[in-house]
């Protein structure tokens, strides 16, 4: 690894400015960017993902999920007035519902008219959120960690792909996904009405049964069809030749050479009978003798 002096690092680094190169800048730990992309972690490329993240809501699931999260937020001003009359003490989970603000809830009645009005499909910038809910951006982002926090929505980070001629990096940070769900967590601050009704028992032993059913059905399988099956995909094509060629093996008939051979234990003995080398040999050359 080659060592510089500040001076011949201020010289490259004024050189490159100076034909036109981007210096990439440090990272927080002093290590440039591998790729000098602005790209967060955990981040996946828009347009490859969001058939399977998002979901249509039904009629009405969004104003119920609004009515849940305004009940969460009477119950966590509660909860913090208890907290700070010292007669409670919070649990893990009492703290994240206390943590619940009222902005928070706001961002997340623009998320769900969102969702109701774009059957499900929601990825707003922090700058949309911050003009339609005339809060700041530092409040969006805490508004969205504390619902993130309590299960009331899944948040996946975007990247997308930019053109450009020169050097420099061809990704950039986009919006991100968002999906509104219902935590099971406050689900104890809800009145009866407005807790989601069980499943009948019938339904749940056909559940089993089914599920019983599909485990049969996996353990039956071959090597190759079991690949084809869970996996899919290339992945799935390359591992159900792997399958078929560990399925040929073991259907292959056995060879007793190779197969479980017996050990001939009183090979070491020389004598003229018994299961050793020389016995048999003996035994075998008197036979052919004999006749």
């Amino acid at each position: 690894m080659t060592a510089f002096t500040f001076g011949q690092a201020s010289a490259r680094a004024l050189g490159g400015m100076a034909r036109g190169i981007p210096v990439r800048a440090p990272a927080r730990s002093g290590a440039p960017h591998r790729t000098g992309a602005p790209v967060r972690r955990d981040s996946i490329e828009a347009g490859t993902f969001e058939e399977a993240f998002f979901a249509a809501p039904a009629k009405g699931e969004t104003d119920q999920l609004l009515r849940v999260a305004r009940r969460t937020l009477d119950a966590g001003r509660q909860l913090r007035r208890e907290a700070r009359a010292g007669t409670r003490s919070l649990t893990a989970s009492e703290r994240l519902v206390a943590s619940l603000t009222a902005a928070a809830v706001r961002v997340y009645e623009e998320i769900l008219t969102l969702a109701r009005l774009n059957r499900g499909r929601v990825y707003p910038s922090y700058d949309y959120l911050a003009e339609a809910t005339c809060l700041g951006r530092a409040t969006i982002a805490r508004a969205l960690h504390a619902l993130e926090e309590i299960g009331f929505l899944v948040r996946q980070r975007r990247f997308k792909r930019v053109a450009g001629d020169g050097p420099g990096p061809r990704y950039e940070q986009t919006s991100n996904a968002y999906r509104p769900l219902l935590p099971n967590s406050v689900l104890a601050y809800l009145p009866r009405w407005m807790r989601p009704a069980p499943l009948p028992a019938d339904a749940e032993w056909h559940a089993a049964e089914q599920a019983g059913a599909v485990a049969n059905m996996v353990a039956g399988l071959s090597c190759r069809e079991f690949a084809r099956t869970m996996v899919g995909g290339d992945l799935g094509k390359v591992l159900a030749r792997l399958g078929a060629r560990i399925d040929a093996r073991e259907q292959a008939p056995e060879r007793e050479s190779q197969n479980h051979p017996e050990p001939l234990l009183d090979s070491h003995k020389n004598r003229t009978s018994g299961v050793g080398l020389v016995g048999r040999r003996s035994a075998l050359t008197g036979r052919e003798y004999g006749k």
